[in-house]
């Protein structure tokens, strides 16, 4: 295997490149570089050549024209096993690159900036690194490239031990790595120049690439692959696990349900998920009377569930929580006193997320999938429309205004029996909306009189509202929309309930 020789280096993220170039030249390899990065390496006292001085061209417009140069692009692309390849390089002049260190313009960063003008963002589309990146991945059996900051230490402990050489191996994976660099910067490039022409929030192309952050033992059953993928740092994907055995698929799927109710609220909230339906939901002054009121719901269905968390984990919380079996908890942050009681389970898994709403929702379906804006709809009472004689008491908005939230959250047809503050009953995922209204009232615990009803969608029928009436309900908000509407608020009038329309349907499939 041929030894490394000489490199190219030309680094925006100059992290650790000093360092890294320093051990290349120590190895007897002539470094070149461009701009900024060689100034970089001269003033830090390691030898490099100008790029310019390595082509006879200089850098020019504003420099925009640095690398596109036949010494450059010829030495990365000829075949070493080729002779009348290599008889061209000697025959022009060229001497052979046999690493590029190179990452690319911050274009991201910069269409991240609020105001952003479209000027800025074309002036930060780099030009020359994809093009020197991709040859190189092309030619990966004889020029090694190098595109992440993260890959130095072990390319220099590769080189150390191989003496001043790098594996096929270790070339493919570089290379691979490489393309999924380019690839993912063409699509942010596309999709943020996309939006300079006005256009709506679905994109003309999908674009899902998403790094592996970790395969999973299996997926919904064991003999289902599964892996998990996303950016760290955000929402349950990027969450840091901080203790507790691996995570499971079906782990992650309730453990987003829950983290994504529990950000709706702005006072302490605490949400426990099973099979990706709430099954306790409270809003308190304390996190610690919230978790024991939504355990209070259905604390059978709670046992092996998953919590999310909208406060930092405090102790108290913990002790309450240490008390049952729980699968994981998510949480912006665990208190020092909180993670030392959770601890002690060793089989509880820990996440510490951050909130981050994604733009799409989007899943699977044969041969596609389908992607909608997110369901980010709040309930404004001044929009409603009290539709009954009688308007719903202080106490019955405030419950009506908690449980509107909470049934966003449940499969459809759903239905969320609540008092303020306080989930206390929910059916979920029924084909008939009155079954839902039944098993909400037979998954009840805590009394249901004088409770308020939230529907998903409208009413179809009378029945549901009787039926609720029945086990005491006092009041409903449900979008309306339906031709039976009128039935449905004369059912309400005649048992002297109240009822509010949203206009706002809250589908969950």
């Amino acid at each position: 295997m041929r030894t490394i020789q000489r490199v190219l280096l030309s680094v925006t993220d100059k992290s650790g490149i000093v360092a890294f170039a320093r051990e290349l030249s120590a190895m007897g390899a002539a470094l070149v570089s461009t701009g900024g990065t060689a100034r970089l390496l001269r003033e830090s006292g390691v030898p490099v050549t100008d790029v310019s001085e390595a082509t006879g061209f200089p850098e020019m417009l504003d420099g925009r024209l640095k690398t596109l140069h036949p010494k450059i692009a010829g030495g990365i692309l000829a075949i070493r096993s080729r002779a009348d390849h290599m008889r061209a390089l000697a025959e022009q002049g060229i001497a052979p690159i046999d690493m590029i260190v190179v990452n690319l313009y911050r274009f991201e960063e910069v269409a991240a900036r609020e105001g952003a003008r479209l000027e800025e963002l074309i002036e930060n589309i780099d030009i020359g690194g994809p093009t020197m990146i991709r040859a190189a991945a092309k030619n990966h059996q004889d020029v090694a490239v190098v595109v992440s900051p993260s890959d130095y230490a072990a390319i220099v402990e590769e080189l150390r031990t191989g003496g001043g050489s790098l594996s096929l191996e270790t070339r493919w994976r570089l290379a691979k790595k490489a393309f999924r660099a380019t690839a993912d910067y063409d699509a942010a490039i596309a999709a943020r120049l996309e939006r300079e022409d006005g256009a709506g929030p679905l994109p003309a192309d999908l674009n899902l690439r998403a790094p592996k952050l970790m395969d999973l033992r299996y997926g919904e059953n064991p003999h289902q692959a599964a892996a998990l993928y996303g950016a760290r740092g955000r929402g349950i994907a990027g969450a840091e696990q901080l203790h507790g055995k691996e995570l499971s698929y079906n782990n992650l799927v309730d453990l987003d349900a829950a983290w994504q109710l529990a950000c709706e609220f702005a006072s302490p909230a605490a949400v426990i998920v099973k099979h990706t339906n709430p099954c306790g939901c409270a809003e308190q002054e304390s996190q610690a009377q919230a978790y024991r009121m939504a355990l209070a719901c259905d604390p059978a269905s709670a046992y092996g569930g998953v919590i999310g968390l909208n406060r930092t984990l405090d102790a108290e919380t913990a002790s309450e929580i240490s008390k049952t079996f729980v699968e994981a908890i998510a949480a912006p942050d665990f208190a020092p006193e909180a993670l030392a009681i959770l601890k002690a389970k060793k089989n509880l898994r820990l996440l510490r997320a951050t909130p981050g709403a994604d733009p799409l929702v989007v899943k699977s379906i044969s041969g596609g999938y389908l992607a909608q804006t997110a369901d980010n709809a709040v309930l404004d009472r001044a929009a409603a429309l009290v539709k009954t004689r009688r308007a719903p008491t202080e106490d019955e908005w405030r419950a009506m205004e908690f449980a509107w939230k909470v049934v966003k959250h449940v499969k459809s047809n759903a239905i969320v029996y609540a008092r303020a503050g306080q989930a206390v009953g929910v059916g979920a995922g029924q084909m008939s909306r009155v079954d839902s209204v039944r098993i909400g009232a037979m998954k009840a615990v805590l009394p249901l009189a004088g409770a308020v009803v939230a529907s998903d969608a409208f009413f179809p029928f009378p029945d549901g509202v009787e039926e609720a009436a029945k086990y005491g309900a006092t009041a409903f908000i449900q979008p309306g929309g339906s031709v039976r509407d009128q039935e449905a608020i004369a059912a309400a009038d005649r048992l002297g309930a109240a009822m509010v329309f949203t206009g706002v349907r809250h589908f969950r499939h």
